[in-house]
């Protein structure tokens, strides 16, 4: 009796081709483009018309949300295009049919996928259009992430014509730290990045460098000067503690509490009411308050980054363990199905799990350098990696997967790990962090 494939036995021996050009315009413009396009406020820039691209061609994009598809789809009609998205999200049971019959290509986050680039090379042999977002994840803080290691050789190797997206708005529509949507307004602009001339005149790394440049943006910045307003239903701080985690007046972790549009440390006090614009309102002169919610997490990095510098640096917690299902799919927007517990520890080293999966003892340890960040599927209370081989999804016990992540990701760098940040912003951080600690130790 022929033995049952697995999902992901399906998706390994899927040969991935172009969309079905009528079934992708059908679903662009019947679903997304009539529930989308007006109700969050979508307007486009075009400084290159995608009428004008003929060929295969390759879009990248700043990654501000879970939403950017519907943008960029919007964007770069009348082209279809085969997206690249994470594998995880096949498991999904309210993702993974419409993946399926849009082409969509699977890519393990953070860790190197040769069945993503064998993909990608078909879609393209056969005349069709890439979309990538090189961040790997969309934007936890408002701002980019620097492009994944390798996605300067991909464009140099592929040497085809890589339009940029820019998307603005997109993070306040849907923050990482709260599920809920807040129509406002979303801006992308599409405009040339590189063309095969130039791609075959740069290196690798010139060529990622000027992607890292090329797709920064800060939403909270924007709209300091946009002045859009996002309706937040009364709930703009609601979970922002999860980002948002250390007090800049008392220096405590784990303090601060979202909800309403209030976020306030609960043992000192410091706090800002959050408006529609996302500005952070201190309550009085008393409170220190960074000037965006960009700039907070930023002042927090500097911090980690200070912490784990330490060779004696622990980060230890009890969580729960999730695994992605064998023959069924996700069900009710869940991530993964809990299948163990233990303690995670992240040292100088490496990232150790020990603990029991499956009613069986179960460890295993990744290398700092083997391990740039962690990823995080829908919202900030659970993270998850690729690097073990499988996907694994972890739940800790207290909301602090914003210190996981940024722990792991400055333990990479320092431990000479090639995954590195962006500089312009880490030196200005660098600056402002100094000024708030000093701030801080003045007033202990």
């Amino acid at each position: 009796m022929r033995k049952k494939l697995t999902t992901q036995q399906k998706l390994a021996r899927r040969k991935i081709g172009k969309p079905n050009y009528l079934i992708y315009r059908l679903l662009i413009f019947a679903i997304v483009k009539l529930m989308f396009e007006k109700k969050l406020g979508v307007n486009f820039t075009y400084k290159v018309n995608p009428k004008d691209f003929k060929g295969p061609f390759i879009v990248v994009g700043n990654h501000a949300s879970r939403m950017d598809y519907i943008y960029s789809s919007l964007a770069l009609l009348p082209h279809s295009m085969n997206y690249v998205v994470a594998f995880n999200e096949f498991f999904r049971s309210h993702l993974s049919f419409i993946f399926w019959l849009m082409c969509v290509i699977p890519k393990r986050n953070f860790v190197s996928d040769p069945y993503t680039i064998k993909s990608i090379k078909r879609v393209i042999s056969k005349g069709g259009n890439i979309c990538i977002f090189p961040e790997g994840m969309s934007s936890i803080s408002g701002a980019n992430q620097p492009s994944m290691i390798g996605s300067g050789k991909l464009l140099k190797c592929f040497g085809l014509p890589v339009l940029r997206l820019g998307i603005k708005g997109g993070y306040l529509t849907n923050t990482k730290y709260c599920l809920d949507e807040r129509c406002g307004r979303v801006d992308v602009e599409l405009d040339m990045l590189f063309t095969p001339e130039q791609l075959k005149s740069m290196d690798a790394d010139e060529i990622q460098g000027e992607l890292d440049r090329a797709i920064y943006h800060d939403d909270y910045a924007w709209n300091k000067v946009a002045r859009v307003s996002f309706d937040g239903k009364g709930q703009m701080a609601k979970n922002m503690h999860d980002m948002l985690y250390w007090c800049p007046r008392c220096g405590m972790e784990f303090t601060m509490h979202g909800s309403g549009n209030i976020i306030k440390c609960m043992l000192c006090g410091n706090g800002a009411e959050v408006n529609a614009y996302y500005d952070l309102i201190p309550f009085d002169n008393s409170c220190q308050i960074p000037e965006t919610p960009r700039v907070w997490w930023d002042i927090q990095r500097e911090l980690v980054r200070n912490l784990v510098s330490d060779e004696n640096f622990v980060l230890s917690e009890r969580i729960k363990l999730g695994s992605l299902p064998q023959y069924k799919l996700l069900k009710n927007l869940k991530t993964s199905e809990i299948t163990g517990e233990g303690r995670l520890a992240l040292t100088r080293a490496g990232l150790q799990f020990d603990g029991v999966r499956d009613g069986a003892v179960f460890s295993f340890f990744v290398s700092s350098q083997n391990l740039p960040s962690l990823g995080i599927a829908t919202d900030m209370s659970r993270m998850f990696t690729n690097a073990t081989g499988e996907f694994l999804e972890f739940i800790p016990d207290s909301r602090s997967v914003a210190k996981w992540l940024l722990a792991t990701e400055e333990n990479h760098r320092l431990t000479g790990g090639s995954w590195k940040d962006l500089i312009s912003t880490t030196q200005n951080t660098s600056l402002l962090v100094e000024s708030v600690t000093n701030s801080f130790l003045d007033t202990v």
